[in-house]
């Protein structure tokens, strides 16, 4: 007898990695993302090249969906013990409650959320995932394949 196809998590979080070799020491802001109908937003960073320091990784906000409106900072990793060796990860995790109340102390309708990070090396790289989760309405293909 088969088994019928499961999908719990991934109709109920929108799961995605971006490769991150930015040729730069600039932070930079990985992919702005739509908040709108989902509770919270999770992203990760691990160390696949080099052993610089990681200068920054914070959760931005934004009003508009391509981040040129004004960066509102939501959270900052305190980067005590640098993710320096291949395979260390760090982690970074916020509300729609806390996104709301910064847009609310600026006046500003935050929707669009984005990791940013910096590294002091340039030659430097890594992988970055993002976790949007607790949707308004769970359903199939939340997180999918990407196979180019």
């Amino acid at each position: 007898m088969a088994l019928p196809a499961t999908e719990k998590l991934f109709s109920s979080a929108a799961i995605k990695m971006y490769d991150f070799d930015p040729d730069s020491a600039d932070a930079v802001d990985i992919a702005w993302v739509d908040m709108r109908d989902y509770e919270n937003f999770a992203c990760a960073f691990f160390r696949t090249i080099g052993t610089g320091a990681l200068d920054t990784f914070k959760i931005l906000a934004n009003t508009a969906s391509d981040g040129s409106g004004t960066d509102r900072v939501i959270k900052t990793h305190a980067v005590a013990s640098e993710p320096n060796a291949l395979g260390d990860q760090i982690f970074l995790e916020c509300s729609a409650e806390e996104i709301a109340q910064t847009g609310a102390d600026n006046s500003e309708d935050l929707r669009y959320v984005t990791a940013s990070v910096e590294f002091a090396t340039s030659t430097d790289e890594g992988v970055v995932l993002y976790e949007r989760f607790n949707p308004r309405f769970a359903k199939t293909g939340l997180t999918a394949d990407i196979i180019a």
